[in-house]
């Protein structure tokens, strides 16, 4: 039997596999530290669940509006209005079951066979699987580590082609938490007003999670751009909801349709009584900052950490929760990994994964307990003063 060639030949997630497999360890080996998953350790809000229970108690389980929660899509509609400047209507938002799954509408929807989607390395796994799967071809532009992954017009262009349709853009950035900044966003506006027919897919999940007074700043929020932006988000980062799977995408009405009918096809709506906590999670913005304040501090235990061992280095990050950290060893990012988490007993994802090309890096997420995250830096320390200094470095 041949199966579908396009979705038998994209790789698993390494991030999703290494988390599966880390846990199954854990098991057996419970001194590992298992910094792999991108996943908030808070508890869900109080106020969320208590909502849903009582929506489960009204007998709210029955099919729901294909767009979302007409209640939830006006708060959300305000929420993009008034936070990210992008004045987008209840009428252009989808309420999906994750912002993962809103990543493949959009792509699906907007991709052709043959049509080309960039995507900027390091970056998340599963861009440019979705990308293939959708009959595209995925157009790394691998930023520098060097220079702090600048976004330059020069290596946009270097990108394109007559084939070019869409531009994935992620800030704050899962693996490296470097924030879209003024330079970037000039480098990229340029490379736009050169290409009229581009769309921009801005996946904005870690947006509220944002360090040292700085504001997340969406592509939407600037006028000439905003009818060729995709916004993606959702309530798994933010509110400590990875489980619930609510995320939403908002869009132009023309594009908007197409994303409707291939939803209403494979998903028909979204659990309305989780939609239900999402609209409570939009009340609970003290939370949010209470979580976003516990990261921070966690970043900075982790900076100060980790600039006391040699060959070892961490650049603060400007958002999400990830310690994207540098080695200087010969070895690949991949079996760097594997050492670690033989002789370290401490467990990342590998650089490699994101299309990192410059530099051995290894992504560890600090949405952990404190306690975790410095017996992890007792552990690298060990690990460095033993194996890093017998390594020549590249």
């Amino acid at each position: 039997m041949e199966f579908n060639k396009k979705i038998s030949g994209v790789a698993p997630s390494k991030s999703v596999t290494l988390l599966s497999k880390t846990k199954e360890l854990q098991k057996t080996d419970p001194d590992i530290i298992n910094l792999t998953g991108g996943e908030p350790d808070f508890p869900t809000p109080t106020p969320i669940c208590d909502e849903v229970n009582r929506q489960l108690a009204a007998g709210n389980t029955h099919y729901s509006d294909s767009k979302g929660n007409e209640d939830l899509r006006i708060r959300i509609a305000q929420k993009l209005n008034e936070e990210n400047h992008a004045p987008y209507t209840k009428d252009q938002i989808l309420v999906t079951p994750g912002a993962k799954l809103a990543v493949y509408l959009a792509v699906r929807a907007l991709i052709n066979p043959g049509d080309e989607a960039i995507w900027l390395t390091p970056g998340w796994v599963s861009y440019p699987s979705i990308v293939e799967i959708s009959g595209g071809v995925p157009v790394a532009v691998h930023l520098k580590y060097g220079e702090d992954y600048r976004i330059t017009e020069e290596a946009l262009e270097e990108a394109a082609s007559e084939r070019t349709k869409l531009l994935i853009l992620n800030y704050p950035n899962n693996p490296t938490g470097r924030i879209l900044r003024p330079a970037d966003i000039e480098a990229v506006s340029a490379f736009l007003r050169n290409h009229p027919d581009v769309y921009v897919l801005s996946d904005e999940i870690y947006e509220k999670v944002i360090y040292d007074g700085n504001e997340a700043v969406s592509m939407a929020s600037f006028p000439e751009f905003f009818e060729r932006v995709i916004v993606v988000n959702g309530f798994s980062k933010c509110s400590a909801m990875t489980g619930w799977r609510i995320g939403y995408l908002a869009c132009n009405s023309d594009l908007y349709r197409v994303v409707l009918k291939l939803f209403q096809h494979c998903m028909s709506c979204t659990s309305g009584f989780l939609q239900k906590g999402a609209l409570a999670a939009l009340d609970c913005a003290s939370d949010t900052e209470r979580m976003r304040q516990a990261y921070e501090k966690r970043r900075d235990l982790l900076v100060e950490g980790i600039r006391e061992i040699p060959g070892v280095e961490f650049v603060s990050p400007g958002g999400a929760f990830y310690a994207w950290v540098r080695f200087d060893t010969d070895k690949s990012s991949g079996e760097l990994c594997g050492d670690l988490l033989e002789k370290a007993k401490i467990a990342g994802v590998p650089g490699d994964a994101y299309g990192e090309e410059d530099a051995v890096c290894v992504r560890f997420s600090f949405a952990a307990s404190e306690e975790d995250l410095k017996q992890m830096l007792i552990n690298l320390k060990k690990y460095a003063q033993t194996e890093l200094a017998a390594i020549p470095v590249k």
